[in-house]
């Protein structure tokens, strides 16, 4: 087969998984997901957020872990992926360590490969301090996940040093809270170590000016800490 030819069948496997993918992203965002109260604690890098969900998210949730489950971390075979993140804002090409942190490598591909991330907002962009774009949150409100968590933390720096281009993955204030949103680094960043550091997966190999053209648009009110203005949707997620 021609390079050519190679190209179109891959553009037309590529247009195909979007396909399908759109329409599983639209069945999901049927699903409803409500704040009521507090009762646990979301540690996003560097922030708290507080939430709860009703009875009827966690029913939502339940049927969010069915659909996907944790992978083992052998399923991310000890080597490196190589991925492309499609977003509204530009492609990001990145390589995952599926060595060093296997059992986040493989929670992610595995996501990736199941369309969790299609039609997802990156809903917080930090600009003093930290510099980072958060993702893969299904709900858009930095509250959601895949149905499952897990840990420990994988591969965090000692000196929590997080040089730009880095992908990281955010939890909750415990190191076994990690689900599926993670962080771009555009800037160098370093994060607190105190309280177990964070994980590091994967790099961006291209598209970081992407980010930071993001982030030189700033948050949606200004302030140094919240949404985007400009609006960043995951369209898709190729990992091999």
């Amino acid at each position: 087969m021609t390079t050519s030819k190679r190209e179109r069948e891959r553009a037309r496997r590529r247009e195909e998984k979007w396909t399908e993918r759109q329409a599983q992203a639209r069945a999901r965002k049927q699903r409803t997901w409500t704040i009521v109260g507090a009762v646990a604690a979301l540690a996003v890098v560097g922030g708290v957020v507080v939430l709860a969900l009703s009875a009827n998210s966690d029913a939502d949730a339940a049927t969010a872990a069915k659909a996907f489950t944790l992978p083992p971390p052998s399923a991310a075979e000890d080597r490196e992926w190589t991925g492309e993140l499609r977003t509204s804002a530009g492609d990001i090409e990145f390589t995952l360590d599926g060595q060093a942190a296997p059992q986040t490598v493989a929670s992610f591909v595995s996501l990736a490969q199941g369309g969790f991330f299609d039609g997802t907002d990156c809903h917080r962009l930090t600009t003093s301090g930290l510099y980072v774009l958060q993702c893969g949150d299904p709900t858009g409100t930095g509250t959601g996940g895949p149905g499952y968590t897990f840990g420990p933390v994988e591969n965090a720096p000692e000196d929590g040093f997080f040089p730009a281009g880095t992908i990281g993955m955010a939890r909750a204030q415990a190191t076994d809270s990690h689900g599926s949103q993670f962080f771009l680094v555009y800037e160098d960043t370093t994060l607190p170590t105190d309280t177990g550091g964070y994980t590091v997966f994967g790099k961006i190999t291209s598209g970081l000016d992407v980010v930071r053209a993001v982030a030189d648009a700033g948050t949606a009110d200004g302030a140094p800490d919240g949404s985007p203005a400009t609006p960043v949707t995951i369209e898709g997620v190729e990992t091999q």
